[in-house]
Formats: C-alpha cells, sequence, structure tokens
C-alpha cells in the first residue's frame, strides 16, 4: 500500500513559543471507523452536524488517519508515537507493507532520525510503535539511534505478561525488541498526578485502551496543548464520550479515562491534539449538548 496524497506543507501549531508538528503517514481506509468504533452507527454520526465535513462524510462513515506530533521543547527535540511503520508484517491489510514518505516528512519538518532525541510511545499497539524501527540489511534496527524510547512501565509490564497472538507477537518482534535490545526503551512510572519528563512535558495516566496508556501534556508561556494517543480515537467520542474501541481491554476504565479527560478540558485554552484526527486535527473541548464537541483549531 502506497502513502495516500497530503498536502505538500507541514502542518504545525503553536504552544507559546513550540511548534508542534503534525507528521503525516496515510489516511486510514473509510473501513476502519465502522470496525473500530462500532456503536458510532451512521445515525449516531450524522446527529452530530459539527462533524461534518472534517471527520465525517455525508453518510456518516467516520474518518480517521494515521500521524505522529513532534516538537522541540526543554532542549530536547520530541516525537510522540510512530505510526505503523514501513515494510511490517502485518494482519491488518490497511497496514500490512505500507510503503510510505514518513520518514522524509519528519525530516522535511526539521527532524531527521538523527536528530531525535526523545520518542514517547503513549502505548505498544502496532500502529503506534511502527517506526521505532526500519528495516536495515534484512534485520530491524532502531530509527531513532540517539533517542531515548519512553513509555509507561506498566504498559511494558503488562504486555511482557500476556499470551500474545503471533501478529502481536510480530509486532513486538519487529518493532519493540529491537529498541529494548538496544537498550533504549526506558520505562517510566506514572501516577495518578501524572509525571513530568522533560520541562513542559508530562505524562497523564489515561488507562482502558491499555493498562498503561498514557496522554502527553505539553506546556509553553501559559499555553498548553494535550495529545490523545488512543485515549479518543475519533472526536464523535466528544459527543458520546461512552463509545469506545473494539480493541480497548478494559472498555469501562477506557470511558472512565475519556470522560475525565475531556472534563478537565472543556471550555479551556488547551489545544486537543487527536492522534487519529482527520485534518484539521486540533481543536478545542467545548461543552455541547449534555456532553462536549470540538472547535477546530486549523494549522498553520
Amino acid at each position: 500500500m502506497s502513502s495516500a496524497t497530503f498536502p505538500a506543507a507541514i502542518p504545525s501549531w503553536a504552544v507559546g513559543d513550540v511548534t508542534v508538528h503534525r507528521i503525516d503517514e496515510i489516511l486510514l481506509p473509510p473501513v476502519t471507523g465502522a470496525w473500530l468504533l462500532p456503536d458510532a452507527t451512521p445515525e449516531v454520526v450524522t446527529g452530530q452536524d459539527w462533524l461534518h465535513p472534517h471527520f465525517a462524510d455525508h453518510e456518516g462513515a467516520l474518518r480517521l488517519d494515521s500521524h505522529s506530533f513532534a516538537f522541540s521543547v526543554g532542549g530536547l527535540r520530541v516525537l510522540v508515537d510512530t505510526g505503523i511503520g514501513n515494510g511490517k508484517e502485518r494482519a491488518n491489510p490497511a497496514w500490512h507493507h505500507l510503503r510510505t514518505d514518513y520518514l522524509e516528512r519528519l525530516t522535511a519538518a526539521g527532524f531527521p532520525p538523527d536528530s531525535v532525541d526523545l520518542v514517547v510511545l503513549t502505548h505498544l499497539h502496532a500502529d503506534h510503535v511502527g517506526w521505532n524501527t526500519r528495516e536495515v540489511n534484512g534485520e530491524w534496527v532502531p530509527t531513532f539511534p540517539r533517542a531515548r524510547y519512553l513509555t509507561s512501565r506498566t504498559e511494558r509490564e503488562f504486555w511482557a505478561g500476556y499470551a500474545m497472538e503471533e501478529a502481536r507477537g510480530q509486532m513486538f518482534r519487529d518493532s519493540v525488541l529491537p529498541v529494548e535490545r538496544a537498550g533504549l526503551l526506558d520505562l517510566v512510572d506514572v501516577p495518578a498526578e501524572g509525571v513530568e519528563i522533560a520541562p513542559g512535558l508530562r505524562l497523564l495516566p489515561t488507562p482502558g485502551h491499555t493498562p498503561g496508556h498514557v496522554a502527553v501534556e505539553l506546556t509553553n508561556r501559559g499555553e498548553a496543548a494535550l495529545i490523545t494517543g488512543d485515549c479518543v480515537h475519533h472526536p464523535v467520542q466528544l459527543a458520546h464520550p461512552a463509545i469506545g474501541a473494539c480493541v480497548d481491554i478494559d472498555p469501562r476504565q477506557s470511558e472512565a479515562s475519556r470522560r475525565t479527560l475531556l472534563d478537565s478540558l472543556a471550555d479551556t485554552d488547551t489545544l486537543l491534539l487527536g492522534t487519529h484526527f482527520a485534518p484539521p486535527t486540533a481543536g478545542r473541548v467545548r461543552t455541547h449538548g449534555g456532553a462536549y464537541r470540538l472547535l477546530p483549531v486549523p494549522a498553520a
């Protein structure tokens, strides 16, 4: 599968003096939404007219995509999540053996792989860790050899004791274990109040989708942004926080984390950056109809 067509410019948003770049990988096929969020039926989606045209089509099909966020803060060059990756053997046909220009886009944004200092992994799912590695001479090697890769200790320890099916085992073999073997993976304890991992950069616990899932909070000069990871897959979940993903390990906890997060952001100036939100990708959470909606903030 080749990359879909994206705008040539690298989309970005300002958070204080920090510029957050969206590094596009692929648009996900239309069937993704119906599979991933089965309770987001066309009737539910079309009932929220603010979702159209950016986040859903006229028939109620959800729009999602795969991307990362890159920025410099506290003297560190940071990448949050690494997408699906190229050449990976995946059970999902939309992810199988991709050939995208992700690294070229990352470099065009000013973040060539050798320059990245910190890779933050919100959780260890195949579409968030794929560019952890790339194939060199038939072996999977870390894409960011100078970087520390961070994830929650709870997350890594959960999967260490999990009876993995072959597809998940393959993902760990090609995208997680090579980073561990290189001594580049750091495990972070994330307490209930969150933890600062660099000046202006915090991990916030948002368990449920996976046990150690984290969201990423960026603050600079009185402004703030929050990168969702998979605590929120799509803006329809703002209107209906009870809608969960079919792959949530603990659906009730996932909903509780989502409600807590959205409540903390509602009617504030914090910029919400959705890890799978289709363009315009970012917005501010506003109370709406007994729940919430996203007020889009287009990229610069």
